[in-house]
């Protein structure tokens, strides 16, 4: 591993230290956070009367392990349930709740240092309207402008947050593709994030332009090592601490990608 790159700059942690703790919650943020990582990436919906809410899912069967549609439900509804994963982390976690944007963005002003990916997601566009969503979500994030960028895999929302918020913006690609290459060159956003799994087989350079690539959902350092080199700047993970540890202790003998600058 080259020397220039620093691990704790280049890891985006994906909704949080996710491995060791429930998904999008305070817990897993704060982890992710102090254990220096200097980006988090987190998902918003919007609750049925407005409340930008920090979840992935628009139904709380996996996270709660309860049959209810999260969108129909009010803000103190939500912040009732204890989303700790009970399939995946058993009885640990008991407790833990839905933190609001508002309060993601006030543990985002204790790191200054840090950025944070807010993901806009799809089921609360198609409910509840892409202007709507992005006023509620873009006005919870005025006093962390500076540190966060809004995301999204529909490419209107932000655009719309571009312009009317001044917010920089990631598109999340739904394929790699001749046509998503055009609208990229075409829209210029700041970023472009895409799954690995959605990538070239050929191990080729991604598309160069004025973005940053970031690639999820990366897990071990051989997938690292392989990406980068290809013109990825940030590797996207739910594995923070295992990927920190063998990025820091990796030799530059033993592996040498290209610096992300």
């Amino acid at each position: 591993m080259s020397p220039s790159l620093n691990p704790a700059a280049v890891l985006i942690a994906h909704r949080g230290n996710a491995f060791e703790f429930p998904e999008n919650t305070l817990p897993a943020l704060r982890s992710a956070l102090e254990l220096g990582v200097r980006q988090i990436e987190f998902d918003v919906h919007l609750s049925s009367d407005g409340v930008p809410m920090v979840m992935h899912d628009d139904r709380l069967n996996r996270c709660a392990g309860l049959d209810r549609d999260a969108l129909a439900m009010r803000k103190t509804e939500l912040q009732a349930v204890s989303v700790h994963e009970p399939s995946r982390l058993g009885e640990r976690f008991v407790g833990t709740t839905i933190p609001t944007l508002r309060e993601v963005a006030s543990l985002l002003q204790q790191f200054p240092q840090a950025t944070a990916f807010v993901e806009i997601k799809r089921a609360s566009l198609r409910r509840f309207g892409t202007d709507s969503v992005v006023q509620q979500v873009c006005s919870q994030l005025r006093a962390v402008a500076d540190q966060v960028v809004v995301i999204s895999f529909d490419l209107e929302t932000v655009l719309l947050a571009r312009r009317n918020h001044a917010l920089p913006i990631g598109w999340v690609l739904s394929e790699y593709s001749a046509e998503a290459k055009h609208l990229a060159e075409t829209h210029a956003p700041d970023f472009l994030f895409c799954n690995q799994d959605k990538l070239p087989t050929d191990r080729s350079s991604l598309w160069p332009g004025t973005w940053h690539w970031a690639i999820y959902e990366v897990s071990s350092l051989d997938e690292a090592n392989q990406l980068i080199p290809r013109g990825v700047h940030l590797l996207e993970t739910m594995q923070v601490r295992k990927l920190l540890h063998q990025l820091n202790t990796t030799s530059p003998s033993e592996s040498q990608p290209q610096s992300t600058g």
